[in-house]
């Protein structure tokens, strides 16, 4: 299939005026309109933002190739747009974008829009062939350009039977595999993977590729495979394991290579002429290095989800236990007299059971959570050293936030301890992570926790603790409001985890209301998206109503991101609904008192929230309030769409 193929000269504009992304796409999708080729432009459009939510399209070097794939698509087809004066696209690069190609394809099992985007990626890597695009003077022209450049790539690429011959003959035995992988996770990992198949295929090699996107591993190397590999590709802009490939010949090289270099590094690999990797105790990749572009304060939010993300079982698990010996114990006990009241869950024997085993599991929370920010930071070595920082926090006065800062403390010890360790003797090298890594990392920890972090982040823990559990219920609606709001400013994103670690945090200081509330903030958008597409027909696209009431089964569980295509599509109405309904439900359950112990869970933990009846009832009006608000605010969908 040939991109001139599926470029209408109507699709296109050469001198476009956009200020924004967001402009910029909604003028390419109102070109792609014009081709037909689209029978729910809505629809459409929701897929190109939840798309671009997942990482950017900006591929860099003043490149974009924004694209959608779904029912809504009748046929594949493109739009091209020139914005001479530059958009900011938030390019990986950080350079404004001048060239920008939007693709359309239809939800088949021809993935099309992946073989144009591999298309399209190889072709806009040549510089020249991009200004020539950017000078063109008319649409023919524009066309041209590219029918030009897909015949020079297909005579580069075409080779005579007699070379293919050889070629396999010389290296059918030849076995290769790679693994490819990106910051995002979704265009660069499979289009790299794609390309070096297909030019192994055409050399007569075997590869395997092994694609480490956002949905997770897949086709993952075996041992046996690593074993038997001639040579092995890693182009990766990420971090990815590379201690199994420890004496195997390695190639490292960016993802962007594995997409528009493939033949040259199936070659290299082919020839041998690559070195052997070692693999070193807690060693960093050179994709680490290409991370760093992100920025620090990428690196820092990646390195607490980090800690987070290993946290939440313990927390979840542990909070539940205790939550049910309360329950037990409420249900047949007579808990009228004080001290009933002060040992609930602890008063009969099977009570006190899950009281002991959720205080168990409830205490590796702080180590935990201080253990894999560290680890994050300094790799393997780091566990052992940020998980006495955070059980010495557990056991002083810090708490929480004592064991987040001195997670990320671990983890730069460690990184300054393989610096100044790094001239020893290779013979040396073995004793690094078994004796001088920890015993020196957890040294300087306890000595900076006990001495320069407990006493003033304890004083300030004890400080906000304080307040939390003595405001007036004037604050506590306040802060509920705050709260429920933030989850419901970016569905998933940094506001909303703000306050879920927020959230999350309380539970460790026994300020059970406020995890309730953030909880509340979180249930409320997926829940209100639902209900209004069944109250506001007329407002919703056709896919929107079908897809509408699958949200409240994720509201329900608590899954905050059911709302995001919704909000992608029309964010000036529907995030402003959202927060205001959130808010609400987080004001509401701040004012009944309600209660939670488990950071997750939604409906499913309901018999151990404090007062369900009145949460329930929170997250009704709450819904209700956003879903009005939808209907008030959004414009009608036209019947033609």
């Amino acid at each position: 299939m040939k991109i001139t193929d599926l470029l209408d000269k109507s699709c296109i504009e050469l001198n476009a005026k956009v200020s924004s992304k967001k402009e910029a796409i909604e003028k390419l999708i109102t070109l792609m309109e014009k081709s037909g080729k689209i029978k729910d432009v809505e629809a459409y459009k929701k897929l190109v933002f939840a798309r671009e939510k997942q990482g950017t399209t900006g591929v860099g070097k003043g490149v974009a190739i924004p694209h959608g794939k779904g029912d809504c698509v009748i046929t594949p087809g493109l739009s091209a747009m020139v914005v001479k004066d530059g958009v900011d696209f938030e390019a990986l690069d950080g350079a404004p974008v001048e060239l920008i190609f939007l693709i359309a394809a239809p939800d088949t099992k021809e993935n099309v829009h992946l073989s144009l985007l591999s298309k399209l990626a190889t072709l806009l890597m040549d510089e020249a062939f991009v200004e020539q695009l950017k000078n063109a003077t008319s649409e023919e022209e524009f066309l041209n350009i590219i029918e030009e450049a897909e015949k020079k790539k297909e005579q580069k690429e075409s080779t005579t039977v007699s070379e293919q011959q050889v070629n396999k003959k010389l290296q059918s035995d030849k076995k290769i595999l790679a693994v490819t992988a990106c910051p995002t996770g979704i265009a660069h990992t499979y289009m790299a993977a794609e390309s070096l198949e297909k030019e192994a295929k055409k050399l007569g090699v075997s590869i395997k590729v092994e694609t480490r996107g956002s949905g997770g591993a897949k086709n993952v190397l075996t041992e046996e495979e690593i074993e038997k590999a001639d040579a092995i590709i890693v182009a990766a802009d990420t971090k990815v394991p590379m201690d199994r490939f420890h004496g195997k010949k390695v190639m490292e090289v960016q993802v962007s290579d594995g997409i528009h270099k493939a033949e040259q590094l199936i070659k290299k690999a082919i020839s041998g002429d690559i070195p052997i990797y070692q693999a070193k105790e807690g060693e960093y990749d050179q994709s680490v290095k290409n991370t760093q572009k992100s920025g620090k304060g990428h690196q820092i939010y990646k390195h607490l989800m980090n800690g987070i993300s290993h946290m939440l079982p313990f927390v979840v698990g542990g909070g539940i236990l205790i939550a049910v010996a309360f329950l037990i114990d409420s249900l047949t006990g007579d808990i009228s007299s004080t001290d009933e009241i002060a040992n609930l869950g602890s008063i009969s024997r099977a009570a006190s059971f899950f009281k002991g085993l959720g205080d168990l599991a409830f205490g590796f929370m702080l180590p935990i959570l201080s253990g894999y920010i560290a680890m994050s930071i300094g790799d393997r070595p780091g566990l052992a050293v940020g998980f006495v920082g955070g059980a010495l926090a557990k056991n002083g006065s810090s708490g929480f936030l004592g064991a987040l800062v001195i997670g990320f403390i671990a983890g730069y010890i460690i990184l300054l301890l393989k610096k100044v360790f790094s001239k020893l003797p290779n013979s040396l090298e073995g004793i690094k992570p078994v004796l001088l890594y920890p015993v020196l990392g957890i040294l300087l920890v306890g000595v900076i926790m006990t001495f320069i972090i407990e006493p003033p982040v304890g004083a300030l823990n004890t400080s906000l603790n304080n307040a939390l559990k003595g405001m007036d219920t004037s604050s506590k609606v306040i802060l509920g409001m705050l709260l429920g709001g933030m989850m419901a400013v970016d569905l998933g994103g940094p506001v909303n985890k703000a306050a879920y670690v927020f959230g999350t945090a309380s539970i460790a200081a026994g300020n059970y209301e406020i995890m309730a509330a953030v909880m509340m903030g979180g249930m409320i958008p997926p829940c209100a998206i639902a209900l209004a597409t069944m109250l506001f027909k007329n407002k919703f696209t056709e896919s929107e109503k079908k897809a509408g009431p699958t949200n409240f089964i994720m509201g329900l569980a608590f899954i905050s991101e059911g709302a995001i295509p919704f909000a992608a599509a029309d964010p000036i109405r529907v995030l402003p609904s959202l927060i205001v309904g959130s808010a609400v439900g987080g004001a509401l359950s701040m004012i009944f008192n309600c209660t939670l112990m488990a950071p997750h869970g939604g409906i499913f933990v309901f018999p151990v929230v404090g007062k369900p009846l009145l949460y329930l009832l929170s997250l009704i009006i709450g819904s209700i309030i956003s879903a009005l608000l939808l209907g008030l605010l959004k414009k009608p969908v036209s019947m033609n769409k």
